[in-house]
Order: structure tokens, then C-alpha cells, then sequence
């Protein structure tokens, strides 16, 4: 079983890192063979970056991920670049604050008002990848919640770690029972009172 994801926004949302942590869990704690692998803009922040995680039960031959099941794009410009590498039938998540003009892929689309949440809610933009994970967690079931929760215990520093942990939850509750998105179909993405989408259940 391959499976491979790919993750792509600007410099500074946290790509690489998001990356990084979900092999490290996967690796460490969910048994796969992993690879993980990253390439960046012309701009240390603000140029697009894209990261590359390959899932196997066995060893990984090719290293780089051609056609992802699994893309997260956190803002428009990545949405724009590498949408189309998406293989049909899979899965894309992004944010519905960040990706303002999203179309229909042969895929089920994802968008949740995750960069909302933890600027207004959490008050702490830097966990905005950390929120991704606990959505993508909540999305694919490949890689365990408690697998990434340890791997951000060790990984993030004990000043941030409850926001973090915090952002991480959130990212999952968005992602509970959210449905696909569809072209045609509005999008709620004010927050409710407590933090939830205006449908009260915190889909996107």
C-alpha cells in the first residue's frame, strides 16, 4: 500500500514542518515505511513551498510523489499550482478563508475555516499548521490522533504546546462530521460563539 500526500502552501504557514511531524508520527508510531521530502520558493517566506510524504508497508522505491491521493493546499496560489496533480478519487483539504476561489475536483473537497480559528479563537496564527493536522487526522484515518499528539509533545516548545495542542483538537473538531464540499454550495465561514462554523457543528 503507497500512499502518498502532498502538502503546499507559502513560506511561513508551516508546510514543512506540518510535513515533517506527520512522518515522524507515521514512521514512529503507526509502523509505515516513510519518506518525506520538501522544496521551496524563490522566497524564504512568502514564496510557495511544497512537501512530499510517502506511506508504504514496504520499503519506499521512488521517493518523490507524482499523482498525491492525499493534498492539502493552504492558500490559493498552491491551490492554483498543483491542484491538477490530485488523483481522482482522493482527498483535498484547504482552508475556506485562505482559498477564495475553489473549483470542482474529482475528488472530495475539504475547505474549513481553519487559519479563522486560530487567529480569532486561539489567538496564536503560528498553530495554523497544527490546526491542518488535527483536520487532516480527522480526514484520513491512515496516521492516529494520539500518534501526532506525541510527536507535537516532543516537538513543540513547552511555552506553546497547550495552544498548540489546542489548535490541534480544533483542526479535528472542524473536520468531525464535515462534509464535502460542492460547487454551488455556499460557504459558512464566520464562527459561531463557540468557535464553530455557523452551522453549529463546525463544518466549513
Amino acid at each position: 500500500m503507497r500512499k502518498e500526500i502532498m502538502f503546499a502552501g507559502s513560506g511561513g504557514q508551516g508546510v514543512i514542518t506540518a510535513s515533517i511531524i506527520y512522518a515522524e508520527a507515521a514512521a514512529l508510531y503507526a509502523g509505515f515505511h516513510v519518506v518525506q521530502s520538501q522544496a521551496y520558493g524563490p522566497e524564504a517566506r512568502g514564496g510557495t513551498s511544497n512537501a512530499h510524504v510517502i506511506l508504504n508497508d514496504i520499503e519506499v522505491g521512488y521517493p518523490k510523489v507524482t499523482q498525491p491521493h492525499v493534498m492539502v493546499c493552504l492558500n490559493q496560489e498552491a491551490l492554483d499550482k498543483f491542484g491538477d496533480k490530485l488523483r481522482p478519487g482522493g482527498l483535498l483539504l484547504t482552508d475556506c478563508g485562505l482559498a477564495h476561489s475553489l473549483r470542482q475536483f474529482d475528488a472530495r473537497v475539504y475547505c474549513l475555516p481553519m487559519y479563522e480559528v486560530v487567529t480569532q479563537e486561539i489567538r496564536l496564527p503560528i498553530a495554523f499548521n497544527i490546526c491542518v493536522l488535527g483536520a487532516l487526522a480527522g480526514l484520513v484515518p491512515d496516521v492516529q490522533p494520539d500518534a501526532l499528539r506525541e510527536v507535537l509533545r516532543r516537538r513543540v516548545p513547552a511555552r506553546h504546546l497547550d495552544k498548540n495542542l489546542l489548535a490541534f483538537e480544533r483542526g479535528m473538531a472542524l473536520a468531525a462530521g464535515a462534509e464535502p464540499w460542492r460547487a454551488g454550495v455556499p460557504r459558512h465561514v464566520s464562527l459561531g460563539a463557540r468557535g464553530e462554523g455557523l452551522n453549529g457543528n463546525g463544518k466549513g
